[in-house]
């Protein structure tokens, strides 16, 4: 990685919070939701955030306006996931949404202010006088640090039991996975799955973080408090500070003061380079956030990089638009597609030709219309993604269509026959300038998926006979000949074809056996059958050599093609021969004279 990646990526903040089956990310201009639909899919929502209000640049204030933004969107999103996630369920409306957010509130209150106080109060008020024995100012210094520790201790064990919770331990899981993509990319990685998932599940800027400062804060705070209100005499020689409830409201007043510090704190403590000082510093909230973070599965860590990564294109480019949930931006969807393409090994060029016909596939629609395109819909999204996934698994593009194009024409394809090359049109060229303007007999020898038969019989007024040894093959091209002057025969090279022809066209198997191991996975996937073509990858050429001269009318033209580096063989094999390169400046064709 470069340093310069890694101060770019420094510099750029992105935080995300866990939702159901899911993971927001947040950056500087915009928000992602992507949330794991029930049928398997990555279903993505993003918006467009207003520019930085004035109180971003105060402390204490925007961590206050922050804390409760957060609470409120918070809320928001994981309602919003539900829908996504489980839409089978009924999900509460505005009003039940903020009916929970109150009450979430209220328990917060009684369980980690109210709760802790009451038993502060039972032992040393109750059980024992501890401003008898030690003064009052010490008293208040013991009591407010036992009721920060018990706050605590409270909070551990409640996220101890909660997360036991079937639904609450997903949700800790896709926490860990939205941490490790912040973490990826924060430390110059490339944004895969599989380098998201060596990173960390912990970070400096965790909310988890966050509550355990807001506790830690508050013993100092609240203390403080405590023994300011002791000097406001209430009656028959108490304080304020020595009501429960009076105490209790100050402390109500004075959390938002508390959460903006503490913000202040954390963003302070995630700025500091590391060291030991600083490491000792966030070890505390790190450690608490084992509680609240687990190792997630790829599936999980896919969906945080999903939503990071269209947070990140979205800072970056303006013009790309918001979606909703089962809508995506095309140029999103594009990106998407040929980003994995190269990864996969594509170059641009190919990437970008194959993304179009994934794209026209899944929208049904001509490549030259694909501009047209404002939306995508989930289903066209999720036909995409499905043939993007076979593909980089190595299966040909061709055969997860079903269709090549060859020629002009599109030629139905099935993993029976080989798939079309464009180099074998320089075959086609050269047969349809000897035939011009003739209705000759031609004869199209291993013929495949009948893709040479289709483009001849197409652009000349040849009677053209497609035969093959493969059953299956012979079936395809079958298929792609119905309505041409052509017919088929199920043949072993010459051995079932009757009569003699003015041309015979070939496109034999011509991969050596030694060379076959060394092919790309892709051609290792088509037939064997049609590769090859024996030991030196000859074998056929021999075989055509031997017989073609009984089946080719005088004046007529055998044409063949042949592999880069087979010229000079397959001349000595036929004596007198032209050969014909193909735009890259190889030899391709052989074109030998009845």
């Amino acid at each position: 990685m470069s340093e310069n990646k890694n101060e770019k990526s420094k510099r750029t903040m992105i935080g995300g919070q866990a939702l159901m089956e899911g993971v927001m990310m947040r950056g500087a201009s915009s928000m992602a939701m992507a949330v794991r639909a029930p049928d398997g899919s990555i279903m993505l929502e993003t918006k467009r955030l207003g520019g930085k209000k004035w109180y971003a640049r105060v402390p204490i204030i925007r961590g206050v306006v922050s804390f409760v933004s957060s609470l409120v969107s918070g809320m928001s999103t994981l309602m919003r996931s539900a829908e996504v996630s489980s839409p089978d369920e009924e999900t509460p409306g505005k009003g039940w949404m903020a009916f929970a957010v109150i009450l979430g509130i209220l328990l917060a209150v009684g369980l980690f202010i109210i709760l802790p106080g009451f038993l502060s109060d039972l032992l040393f008020k109750d059980l024992f006088d501890l401003s008898a024995a030690v003064g009052r100012n010490n008293a208040i210094l013991i009591e407010s640090l036992f009721e920060g520790v018990l706050r605590i201790l409270i909070f551990v064990l409640y996220l101890l039991i909660v997360s036991r919770m079937k639904d609450i331990r997903r949700t800790f899981m896709y926490h860990g996975a939205e941490h490790r993509t912040i973490n990826c990319y924060e430390k110059g990685y490339d944004m895969t799955v599989e380098n998201v998932q060596k990173c960390s599940t912990r970070h400096n800027r965790c909310g988890t973080t966050f509550l355990f400062l807001v506790m830690t804060i508050s013993i100092l705070v609240f203390a403080l408090a405590r023994w300011a209100l002791s000097f406001i005499p209430l009656t028959s020689g108490k304080s304020w500070s020595d009501n429960r409830w009076i105490l209790t409201g100050f402390r109500l007043a004075l959390l938002p003061f508390v959460a903006g510090l503490s913000y202040e704190v954390l963003r302070g403590l995630a700025k500091l380079p590391d060291n030991k000082f600083t490491n000792f510093l966030r070890a505390p909230g790190l450690a608490m956030q084992r509680l609240t973070t687990y190792p997630p599965e790829d599936e999980m860590a896919e969906v945080a990089l999903k939503s990071f990564l269209a947070v990140l294109a979205m800072d970056a480019d303006a013009d790309i638009g918001e979606v909703k949930f089962g809508e995506y931006d095309p140029a999103g969807v594009r990106r998407e597609i040929r980003t994995a393409l190269t990864v996969y090994g594509l170059d641009g060029r190919e990437a970008d030709a194959e993304t179009d016909w994934i794209l026209c596939n899944a929208l049904g629609m001509k490549r030259n219309e694909l501009k047209n395109v404002k939306k995508i819909g989930h289903g066209d999204y999720r036909r995409a993604t499905e043939i993007l996934e076979r593909r980089i698994c190595g299966e040909p593009l061709d055969y997860i269509l079903g269709e090549s194009e060859f020629y002009g024409n599109k030629i139905k394809v099935t993993r029976d026959v080989l798939i079309p090359r464009m180099e074998t049109e320089i075959l086609v060229d050269e047969a349809v300038k000897l035939i011009g303007e003739s209705s000759p007999r031609v004869l199209d020898l291993c013929t495949g998926s009948g893709c040479v038969a289709v483009a001849v019989a197409k652009a000349t007024r040849a009677h053209v006979v497609a035969s093959d040894i493969s059953e299956k093959a012979l079936a395809v091209a079958q298929d792609n000949l119905k309505g041409l002057d052509a017919e088929t025969v199920l043949s072993d090279m010459f051995r079932s074809v009757e009569g003699t022809f003015d041309y015979i066209l070939a496109n034999p198997p011509y991969i050596p056996g030694k060379d076959i191991a060394a092919l790309s996975e892709e051609v290792r996937r088509q037939p064997y059958i049609a590769l090859y073509g024996g030991e030196d990858g000859l074998e056929f050429y021999r075989a055509v050599a031997k017989d073609y001269r009984e089946k080719l009318n005088v004046g007529g033209a055998l044409i063949m093609e042949i592999g880069y580096d087979q010229a000079d063989a397959v001349r000595k094999i036929f004596g007198n021969a032209e050969i014909v390169k193909d735009l890259d400046g190889n030899d391709r064709v052989v074109i030998v004279k009845g």
